[in-house]
């Protein structure tokens, strides 16, 4: 009888394993398929159980260090990005098309894990899978693999309960302040204090040497220092904001910062920003409250015309603190890091970019901003970038609708290729403020080099970087943002700033279509036919793209 059962179990098996094979032949090997959810639950439990238990159980000596953090992140763009995607979601190329999937690192299939199972995977790979072991680094691989960890733990997702409470939080709290977040961030906090966004606004009774120039050299709109109430920037121009009754309003010169000079400032009645047609031509008829103030400062309320805040501040960013301040937590404060690729670049589109509020005016005035709209919010809902018509040139956009001007670094990105990725706007800038320009998180010879170094699958398909720019190592023109990002945005006289959809524009589109190119901005001295024929010898590149 027990013999019998063992030969009915074995038949059985063979059936099984017959039948599994059968399976496996009329389908094939194919890594376009998905695996089921018994499969993808054996594959875990199969790789959880060779984790030794010793391993699981390492806790990580740099949990919350920010230090760590932020090496994780460099090294995760570095090694992972390319299937992970520099969002961590996997929604890449080869992510989406490995068998197993990439897994999304913000959802419970990785942040259920331990600390010590996650540097397990990280530092071994996973067989059989796409996931490969760390390679040796010169003894660094036990920091770099902790490092990771302490990234990856950032990208965590909210549950559905601290979405609904961060919503809640973001329509009751109150804002409390920048300095009120100096306490636990202190470091964060100190980094943000020197950046332009913490000092676009200054008072000079507050800060004497706010005011760049000296006065007496003014002979283009002549004013004294007691009818500056506020000055506005200092990076590229310097504008000086008068007070007349409760609210402010832009005298008629600016200081041009790069040239050194004092030129007029006045925005032209037509042709120029759509608001103008709403407001009398004289500069001490157009209020500051309406046109600039809503992005220069914190929650400005435009019924009582003052802010929160002076500046760009925590809030802006974060939305309002009172109750994480008094409790703090993941859960009731906003982090760009830690919602969707969209929501992450509202936060900064809501100020980057030329448009107008979806409601039209309001009170019968023109705002320049999108009143009503702060993060966690749906910037749609409120604005609406500037519209354009390709072959137009306006004063906005140039005729294939890259921006003509400055503060449009939003309606440029969204048209872009990273954008449709899910590359944000704080995967190259930390508006904690950096030592690199425009707080890049690298300097531009090195930060596009993370995802696109030569051969990797996001390209340059070439065997170094001198084959696909042309140029040699260490020079402006070998940097990638020389070609895909020309300074062709204008913000005062031939000052200008860098394009944001990171397209190569010809000298032929130049030609065609005015468009300002690469090429001859480099060399002014050159012309757009000399490019055109420079570009017909370059190798590695399509011919049809470049030079025709």
């Amino acid at each position: 009888m027990k013999a019998r059962t063992l030969t009915s179990a074995a038949i059985a098996a063979l059936i099984l394993v017959a039948l599994v094979a059968l399976f496996i032949k009329a389908r094939g090997f194919r890594a376009s398929s998905t695996p089921g959810a018994f499969e993808g639950s054996a594959a875990r439990l199969v790789r959880d159980f060779a984790i030794p238990r010793a391993e699981k159980g390492r806790k990580n000596p740099f949990a919350g260090d920010e230090q760590a953090r932020g090496q994780g992140r460099n090294e995760f763009l570095a090694r992972c990005a390319t299937c992970h995607g520099s969002d961590g979601r996997g929604a890449t190329p080869i992510g989406a098309n490995v068998y197993p999937r990439v897994p999304d690192l913000h959802g419970s299939a990785t942040q259920d894990l331990t600390d010590g199972e996650i540097r397990y995977i990280i530092a071994n790979g996973v067989q059989l899978t796409g996931m490969p072991a760390l390679p040796a680094l010169d003894g660094q691989e036990e920091r770099l693999s902790w490092a990771l960890v302490t990234y990856l733990r950032s990208l965590r997702s909210k549950t559905p309960a601290e979405v609904a409470r961060q919503q809640a939080t973001l329509n009751t709290a109150q804002y409390v302040g920048s300095p009120a977040c100096e306490r636990c961030h202190s470091s964060i906090y100190g980094r943000w204090k020197s950046t332009p966004m913490a000092n676009v606004v200054r008072d000079p009774r507050e800060h004497p040497d706010a005011i760049i120039p000296d006065l007496k050299t003014n002979n283009v709109a002549p004013f004294t220092l007691d009818q500056v109430a506020f000055v506005y920037g200092s990076k590229w121009k310097q504008r000086y904001f008068t007070r007349i009754g409760d609210d402010y309003y832009p005298l008629p010169v600016q200081w041009d910062v790069g040239n050194k000079t004092w030129r007029p400032y006045h925005v032209a009645d037509t042709g120029a920003d759509w608001w103008t047609a709403y407001y009398p031509s004289n500069n001490l008829e157009r209020p500051t409250g309406p046109t600039c103030d809503g992005c220069h400062s914190v929650n400005y309320d435009i019924r009582a015309k003052k802010p929160s805040e002076w500046n760009v501040g925590c809030e802006t960013c974060h939305g309002p603190g009172s109750v994480h301040a008094a409790q703090p937590s993941r859960a009731n404060i906003f982090n760009a890091s830690q919602t969707d690729a969209i929501s992450s670049t509202d936060t900064c589109i809501q100020c980057h970019s030329q448009g107008q509020p979806r409601g039209g005016l309001i009170d019968g005035k023109a705002y320049d901003w999108p009143v009503g709209y702060h993060v966690g919010l749906r910037l749609q809902d409120f604005w609406k970038l500037e519209p354009h018509t390709l072959g137009e040139t306006s004063f906005t956009h140039y005729a294939d609708g890259t921006a003509h001007k400055n503060r449009m670094q939003g309606n440029d990105f969204v048209q872009s290729l990273m954008y449709q990725r899910g590359v944000t706007c704080a995967t190259c800038h930390d508006a904690h403020g950096t030592e690199n320009d425009a707080q890049l998180r690298k300097p531009t010879a090195t930060i596009c080099l993370d995802c696109h170094a030569p051969n990797s699958p996001n390209g340059p398909h070439v065997a170094s970087l001198e084959d696909h720019t042309h140029h040699a190592k260490g020079s402006a023109g070998g940097e990638c943002v020389a070609c895909h990002m020309p300074k062709i945005q204008q913000t005062i006289a031939n000052v200008n700033v860098r394009s944001h959809t990171f397209k190569f524009i010809t000298p032929a589109m130049s030609e065609q279509l005015k468009i300002p190119n690469a090429c001859t901005g480099c060399h002014p001295d050159r012309s757009n036919e000399w490019a055109t024929e420079a570009l017909r010898g370059w190798t590695g590149i399509s011919p049809w793209r470049a030079a025709e």
